[in-house]
């Protein structure tokens, strides 16, 4: 899994496995799912962010928080 912010566009993705994008379906107003062509959920991305996720720079991953660097 991979998760990537984009500042200059506001944008977080994370990706769950790279395969050939078959339909993108906005889920929430702003929130885009990528599927592949068996249904699988491949990414997904978050637009204005900064405004949707309260912080940007923290992922909690088993209970343990790593700070992460918002380039």
């Amino acid at each position: 899994m991979k998760f990537d912010y984009d500042k200059k566009t506001d944008s977080l993705s994370v990706i769950f496995r790279n395969d050939e994008v078959d339909e993108t379906e906005e889920i929430r107003p702003g929130v885009l799912a990528d599927f592949n062509e068996e249904g699988m959920i491949l990414s997904i991305e978050i637009l204005n962010a900064s405004k949707k996720v309260d912080s940007l720079n923290t992922l909690i991953f088993d209970n343990k928080s790593l700070e992460l660097e918002v380039a």
